[in-house]
């Protein structure tokens, strides 16, 4: 299978919806509807540890860049996402997310662009967005989490507004090209809210999933951001 590649930052948001949400007992279908409206797709990874849920393996990346032919990015929110990033590699994620509070983060960083893949760095609502000042020359995505990670289908936090504001300007003044995405409770009217803060890639789960038409969800969200 030849792997998707990933696009860089372009000045148009991202469309990227979150597999978790998706309907796993006819995958191919679910994600059929999106493959030429998304940017790529996020596989959620959880390991009920540093978060209170368990989702998917490697297996699971794997089918979902198999049925959708989009770029995958792996969100690995396990407390030693190091165990993993060989096989979720292998398994042919392009964009591997770690979280900032997880263990080894900053050598995970390094590795995965060793791997010659694209790096991303995640935080959860609390913690501080100088977290990611060190990896900023390393990173290809940094993620705010506008809900505490772990469960679909919670409402966004408002109050993470001015952090992604923040990181917008970080990103700026460093002056390289890393997408700046939101994750959490996105819907028609979040997503506008984010983008206008400066966010420029958009996780949509459960809102997108849920409606009567997903594809016509993703074209009126493409026109609306």
């Amino acid at each position: 299978m030849r792997k998707a590649a990933f696009p860089l930052p372009s000045g148009r948001a991202a469309l990227v919806p979150s597999v978790l949400a998706a309907d796993f007992s006819c995958l191919k279908g679910s994600l059929a509807p999106l493959r030429k409206l998304a940017d790529w797709l996020q596989v959620d990874v959880m390991d009920g540890h540093f978060v209170p849920n368990l989702s998917f393996g490697p297996g699971i990346a794997a089918a979902v860049a198999e049925a959708s032919g989009l770029p995958v990015d792996a969100h690995l929110m396990v407390e030693e996402p190091g165990r993993f990033l060989d096989a979720f590699a292998a398994a042919g994620a392009g964009l591997i997310t770690v979280h900032a509070e997880a263990r080894g983060a900053g050598a995970c960083v390094k590795k995965i662009k060793k791997m010659g893949l694209k790096a991303g760095l995640a935080l959860r609502p609390k913690t501080p967005l100088k977290n990611i000042i060190p990896f900023l020359g390393s990173l290809d995505l940094v993620l705010i989490m506008t809900v505490e990670p772990g469960f679909g289908g919670q409402a966004f936090m408002p109050e993470m507004l001015p952090k992604v504001e923040a990181a917008r300007a970080l990103i700026t003044g460093a002056g390289r090209p890393v997408w700046l995405q939101v994750d959490g409770g996105i819907n028609a009217a979040t997503a506008r809210l984010a983008a206008r803060a400066g966010a420029d890639s958009l996780v949509i789960g459960s809102a997108l999933f849920k409606a009567r038409s997903p594809a016509a969800f993703l074209r009126g969200l493409r026109g609306g951001v």
